[in-house]
């Protein structure tokens, strides 16, 4: 369909609108793997040490002024897995920071009981949860879904099962009937507890531009990670870009009144003393470039890291237009160093490579 002149600029201020507007600061979140393991080097040798670290990681965080703690979910690994425990344990020792994953497997979810843990969660943290679930990515085990129960019905994959179950879930934290009373003839029952407002703040992670329209179309929050599952030939943060740009559209498009949360991840190791020079000073140079490979059978670009002098990134980052056009960045870190590691590089974003990010008039 051809818009005429009113039309398009109608569409074109509303997209405006939805973006970052100048003098914003961008929200800064931290997001951790989980990863565990005994091996030499590691200072997280186990479940135990990986979780209770996550939570300090997370009071650290708050208290050097980073705005979200968000954390991986996989199934079968030695990573975080199911995050309610976790999230309800963080939110009951902090007061501000937003609490989050990236991305849940839908795939592998009970959608009322994903509600009720959901809903538990987010009253705990006084309604600071941030959830981002999606398809689910690359895995270590086949079809591990099945081991947990859940099967595609006739005629659907696996990627249509969650997004069934994505429906199911919303349906559940936005208080419809779910079961037949017992007590009122033809009244269906909600799940409990309720959370107000926690269906605003679910995100779908798209790896590609036809997710991120599907994620406008259903009024979710856009989560776009280092990985983009197509590969048009120009760089990541453009490509990334772009993708942000067509889920503002198709969110106009809907005359929705909310303003949706976008987000992006980014690998930010700033260069600030002996430890973070030994580990990845070498890789300053290495990755710096984007690369492409293949990932599920399809050629897929991965974002570059931004290594080096704190002041140096932030020039970077301060060019990189998904980045720019995002209202938070998630700063994956590589928790098996140890909480005191990851903070000292954190408070070095938020004082030296923070500001650099407000949006620009």
């Amino acid at each position: 369909m051809t818009m005429n002149a009113s039309e398009t600029q109608k569409t074109e201020l509303s997209v405006q609108n939805l973006e970052p507007q100048p003098g914003t600061e961008k929200k800064l979140g931290f997001l951790s793997f989980g990863h565990w393991a005994e091996i030499p080097g590691s200072r997280v040798n186990s479940a135990s040490e990986s979780l209770h670290q996550a939570i300090d990681l997370a009071v650290g965080a708050e208290d050097i002024g980073l705005d979200g703690a968000f954390f991986r979910v996989h199934h079968f690994d030695q990573q975080q897995a199911t995050p309610y425990p976790l999230l309800s344990a963080i939110a009951a020792k902090t007061s501000r920071i937003e609490l989050g994953t990236g991305v849940i497997d839908m795939r592998y979810e009970n959608p009322l009981y994903m509600a009720e843990l959901a809903a538990m969660a987010d009253l705990i943290s006084a309604g600071r949860l941030q959830l981002g679930v999606s398809r689910g990515s690359p895995e270590s085990v086949i079809r591990g879904f099945e081991s947990f129960g859940y099967y595609p019905a006739e005629g659907e994959d696996e990627s249509a099962m969650a997004r069934r179950h994505l429906d199911i879930f919303m349906k559940a934290i936005r208080g419809e009937g779910m079961a037949p009373s017992a007590r009122v003839q033809g009244k269906y029952a909600p799940v409990q507890p309720q959370s107000p407002g926690l269906s605003e703040r679910i995100w779908w992670g798209a790896g590609t531009d036809s997710t991120a329209v599907w994620t406008a179309q259903q009024g979710l929050n856009l989560m776009s990670s280092t990985l983009m599952l197509e590969d048009k030939g120009v760089p990541f943060d453009q490509q990334q870009a772009e993708q942000i740009r067509l889920y503002r559209e198709e969110w106009a498009k809907a005359g929705r009144t909310r303003v949706p949360r976008v987000s992006v991840s980014r690998s930010v190791i700033p260069i600030i003393d002996a430890d973070s020079a030994r580990y990845f000073g070498r890789r300053a140079q290495e990755d710096s470039q984007d690369y492409t490979g293949i990932i599920d059978n399809t050629f897929s670009r991965f974002g570059r890291s931004y290594i080096g002098e704190p002041d140096l990134i932030a020039e970077e980052l301060a060019r990189d237009a998904a980045v720019q056009a995002a209202d938070t960045v998630l700063l994956t870190v590589p928790n098996q160093l140890g909480v005191d590691f990851n903070l000292r590089m954190l408070e070095s974003i938020v004082k030296d490579i923070k500001p650099a990010l407000t949006v620009k008039a």
